[in-house]
């Protein structure tokens, strides 16, 4: 029976979306792609923002949308671009967050030593290859930026990739925060390719400065508000804490996937010997494992375990205070203690309860891909260089801020 695979779907951001190929779609399908259904784009940001409750595959179809409109655009200009190519970078920046874990980056900063969500996304790519035999060849070569046409990678992973276009615009659309809005048609439309390399006319140049300070913005206000700090780092203190209690305690009640990885020390040392169990686990995991062993964890005998897991289930969570310089370490170990002595824990536990941190956020970097602005002559200049907005050397530092989270219930102020 012969299927129509050139669905039309409805998207909120991007409106209809059509599926470019048989083979996208045959992707689509696959329970690799299927799994980021489960996945929320942002985490527990909906702890602040109620709203943005979307998922990583939502995301990934908006970037297959805009790339395709990037192809297009690109050929209009003179570029030649086969139907292999336009194919293999959809399909390239589709699997592009294939390798995400539950809640972002949640399992690679607490219980997989080493392994990031990039490496995982090139396994479960070279996997997928070997599936459908080799049709990802390109896709690959593009991704992994061994592509002649560099373009294509840029397109992909750069400073001006579709993914970066898509999430800014969903995020800011699903968290009602109207900073983060860009003018993704009007930069897609300045696209150009000059010697290989991605490039952006002149007369787009306004758009990228928006581009740039839109980022910047939803950073601060979105993916670092101090709000989702607390319920990011929470998070990330209960896997430890369960991965430590899973040692001794080998009745601690997990899903099948998640415990695991609770029970087992991966690292990127010891994958190859047990790659395919790992994948299967992996891809088998999502954030419904994390909450529904939470939930339960609530009631465990670990006091230390119980609170972590009823403070993420109830969003009980702890102060925040930011700085732009380190928090004194003598003060944060009083803070511990103090806790420590309030909740009956050992000394050692109250680093659970009691933590500092580090986020930076640079917009722009005028070191690496950077963007190249194409003028009428065809003289081609920096964007550090073209652009006059007086904070452009602010988008090219990199800014840090530090965090210091505290149980609120002890009543001290840092």
């Amino acid at each position: 029976m012969l299927t129509n695979k050139r669905k039309i779907i409805n998207d909120p951001v991007h409106g209809f979306i059509i599926v470019p190929t048989d083979f996208i779609f045959d992707l689509l399908e696959h329970p690799y792609l299927q799994r980021l259904r489960r996945i929320k784009q942002l985490g527990l940001t909906s702890f602040v923002y109620p709203g943005a409750t979307h998922t990583r595959f939502q995301h990934a179809l908006g970037a297959v949308y805009l790339m395709g409109q990037a192809i297009d655009n690109i050929r209009q200009k003179g570029t030649l671009i086969t139907e292999e190519e336009a194919e293999a970078a959809a399909a390239a920046i589709l699997l592009h967050d294939i390798g995400h874990g539950p809640f972002s980056h949640a399992l690679e900063e607490s219980i997989i030593d080493g392994l990031t969500h990039e490496d995982l996304s090139v396994l479960l790519m070279n996997n997928l290859n070997e599936e459908f035999n080799g049709k990802l060849n390109l896709a690959l070569d593009i991704f992994n930026n061994k592509h002649p046409g560099r373009f294509l990678h840029q397109l992909v992973s750069g400073q001006l990739d579709m993914d970066r276009m898509d999430y800014l615009m969903r995020d800011s659309f699903y968290a009602g925060v109207a900073e983060g809005t860009i003018g993704t048609e009007r930069i897609i439309k300045m696209l150009n390719v000059v010697g290989g390399q991605l490039v952006v006319e002149a007369k787009g140049i306004y758009s990228i400065e928006k581009f740039l300070i839109a980022r910047r913005l939803m950073y601060w206000q979105v993916y670092f508000h101090k709000t989702v700090i607390a319920a990011e780092n929470l998070l990330l203190q209960l896997l430890r804490r369960a991965k430590q209690v899973a040692e001794t305690d080998k009745s601690l009640f997990a899903t099948e996937s998640l415990g695991y990885f609770l029970k087992n020390n991966i690292t990127t040392q010891n994958l190859k010997s047990c790659k395919s169990e790992v994948l299967n686990y992996f891809t088998n995991l999502d954030d419904d494992d994390i909450m529904v062993s939470a939930k339960s964890w609530s009631a465990h005998r670990d006091p230390l375990l119980s609170r972590l897991s009823r403070n993420l289930v109830g969003r009980i969570l702890p102060r925040v205070k930011i700085s732009d310089v380190p928090f004194d370490e003598s003060r944060t170990a009083l803070l511990r203690d103090a806790a420590a002595r309030m909740y009956s824990l050992r000394e050692e536990e109250g680093r659970y309860l009691v933590f500092t941190g580090l986020i930076t956020n640079k917009a722009y970097s005028d070191k690496t891909d950077t963007i190249k602005v194409l003028y009428n002559t065809g003289e081609l200049k920096d964007f550090s260089e073209a652009s006059d907005i007086f904070h452009l050397q602010n988008l090219m530092e990199t800014n840090k801020k530090y965090f210091l989270c505290y149980p609120k219930d002890l009543g001290l102020n840092y």
